[in-house]
């Protein structure tokens, strides 16, 4: 038999067929690795890794892509298209759009994204794909117990509820018929196959013996990384606060930047020093292209992606739900200060270049990220739609985005989209830097080159510096690019800002962590202890170090003490506000 459990958890195991449903930025590199790395498990005979797509207008094609050894995954992805191609020539990859082809599968990975519906997770597209994977185990083998494995991002308290529920509904009962595990991605595009192998990894279950199945088949491919294993809750509220967090992270230094830029200061000295006395210190201040780990990170033309904008969201789902008091949530905050950052980026152009109604404006960078095609909420099409309205001429570019992408299309932008530098610059009076891709650092020059109407350059992302575009007789103005140093009492505002939000957004984990324990904690194993949030978060490789609970001391007056996100931590407490705000 593939898999056989005792009272005391896994008594045999055979991984034969592994089937990875979804072949986006995380089922692909998965499913790849997977196979490519030949696992043997029971059997002499490496396991077979199938890739399940459904068959949409949007994605459909990819089935016949990987079948011919191509990875659908675009943008600058090393390794990728290695490794599928030779997985796939092995005869260890391929592809469907059959669900039959996981009947007999003994793992399957389900890679589906997820989102938010307003205050609730939608779970539309994961629960379709969850339905034909129910009917179709109705009919699996005889004897046969599949692990099934979300990768996807989980509301917490979804795979003790919803997910338990639905193949309940079907007959197949967890630690029974099947048994449920997840193991929230931390991929990230333009590293997804160095980010599987080598970033630590939560393994977790509802029932103690899946964990260590998961750790067993990922140890094969997360080979630099450590695995952790734990409950399904925990991973789920470490999944979804890591990147609360960093939201809340990017909102205050959105709030600081904005602070600087009022007061001529230069926030990337501000942002360096404060967090080398947090032991937090990373290169991004001077490389656009490392990626940010600080305290203080680095603020842009606004915070896309699938996972920021909506795992705040998933985090308090419950709550939420329940009617709770979100008045002194940091992480609830935190959206509102980044969703408004494309506007607060057209203020600060303003302030130098004047007024940008009827202006051609060049938007460089469409996807949300630097060196990827991904454009899922994308600050910069929020911007495009932004300056159509205010009358503006306007002029997409990205390297790798495709001309028919479907957020493109969304926004009502395809017919403003190009991937031609120099048809995007020719007439722009403004050129806005919104994405660090790599193609615009190497062409900094070239692009000021091709174009010959430029007034100003508005940076969004950290490319250029002043001089590079004042010798031209420009205008140049950025986001945090003040002018004066930061003296020392105003490095220790910030630096008693940031405390004091880290330490509000621990008080509201710690809150959220009781809430769920109490409604949805059906036994011991399945416990959420914040201590092991702590240490499991703090395993990220993009920085999520989680303070303890306490009280949080009021804040004098001074730079970055007008933070919306410090007063709402120093009232979680129920202490005064900051002193002189």
């Amino acid at each position: 038999m593939p898999l056989t459990l005792d009272d005391r958890g896994v008594q045999s195991w055979q991984v034969r067929k592994i089937a990875v449903i979804g072949p986006g930025i995380v089922g692909m590199p998965m499913a790849a690795l997977l196979a490519h790395s030949r696992i043997c498990e029971g059997s002499d005979t490496p396991a077979r890794v199938v890739v399940v797509q459904r068959d949409s207008p949007t994605s459909g094609w990819k089935v016949d892509a990987i079948n011919a050894g191509k990875s659908p995954i675009g943008g600058v992805e090393p390794d990728l298209d290695r490794v599928v191609a030779e997985s796939v020539a092995a005869g260890l990859l391929s592809a469907t759009r059959d669900y039959a082809g996981l009947r007999d599968a003994d793992v399957i990975l389900v890679c589906v994204q997820t989102d938010k519906a307003g205050i609730a997770p939608d779970y539309g597209p994961l629960f379709e794909a969850l339905t034909h994977v129910a009917e179709t185990l109705r009919t699996r083998p005889p004897g046969n117990v599949p692990l099934i494995v979300f990768e996807s991002t989980l509301a917490p308290s979804s795979m003790a509820t919803v997910i338990r529920e639905h193949f309940a509904k079907y007959g197949l009962i967890e630690g029974r018929d099947i048994l449920l595990g997840n193991s929230p991605n931390r991929v990230m595009p333009g590293r997804l196959v160095e980010r599987v192998a080598a970033s630590d990894k939560l393994v977790a279950g509802l029932h103690p013996a899946t964990p260590q199945l998961i750790k067993k088949l990922y140890a094969r491919i997360v080979t630099r990384g450590t695995l952790y294993p734990t409950n399904s809750m925990t991973a789920e509220v470490v999944k979804t606060l890591e990147n609360a967090y960093r939201d809340v992270r990017i909102a205050f230094a959105a709030e600081v930047a904005r602070d600087c830029d009022a007061r001529n200061i230069d926030f990337y000295k501000v942002r360096d020093q404060v967090n080398t006395r947090l032991a937090q210190a990373d290169a991004a201040s001077a490389d656009p292209n490392a990626v940010p780990s600080g305290g203080l990170l680095v603020p842009t033309v606004g915070v896309g992606g699938h996972c920021l904008p909506k795992d705040g969201i998933l985090l308090w789902w419950r709550r939420l739900e329940s009617k709770g008091d979100t008045s002194r949530s940091l992480i609830l905050e935190a959206r509102r200060i980044n969703d408004a950052s494309p506007a607060e980026t057209v203020r600060l152009a303003e302030r130098v270049l004047g007024p940008v109604d009827g202006r051609s404006v060049a938007l460089l960078g469409t996807a949300y990220r630097f060196n990827s095609e991904d454009t899922r909420n994308s600050p910069t099409l929020s911007l495009g739609k932004l300056l159509l309205a205010r009358g503006c001429r306007v002029r997409l570019h990205d390297p790798y985005v495709k001309g028919d992408d479907q957020n493109l299309r969304k926004f009502g932008l395809t017919e403003h989209f190009t991937r031609d530098i120099k048809e995007a610059v020719k007439d722009a009076e403004w050129l806005v830097m919104c994405t660090a891709h790599r193609d615009y650092v190497s062409g900094r020059d070239a692009m000021l080159d091709a174009a010959p109407k430029a007034r100003g350059v508005v940076d969004g992302c950290n490319v250029y510096h002043a001089a590079d575009i004042t010798k031209r007789g420009l205008v140049y103005t950025g986001i945090g690019r003040g002018h004066r140093a930061p003296t020392p009492a105003e490095i220790d505002s910030v630096t008693g800002a940031f405390r004091a939000v880290e330490r509000g957004l621990a008080n509201e984990v710690q809150e959220v962590v009781d809430f769920l324990n109490d409604r949805y904690a059906s036994d011991k194993f399945n416990r959420v202890q914040f201590a092991d949030v702590q240490k499991l978060a703090g395993t990220c490789v993009t920085g999520c170090a989680i303070v303890d609970p306490g009280p949080v001391a009021a804040i004098p007056a001074g730079l970055g003490s007008g933070s919306v996100l410090l007063r709402r931590a120093v009232g979680s407490t129920g202490q005064v506000a900051a002193a002189a705000v």
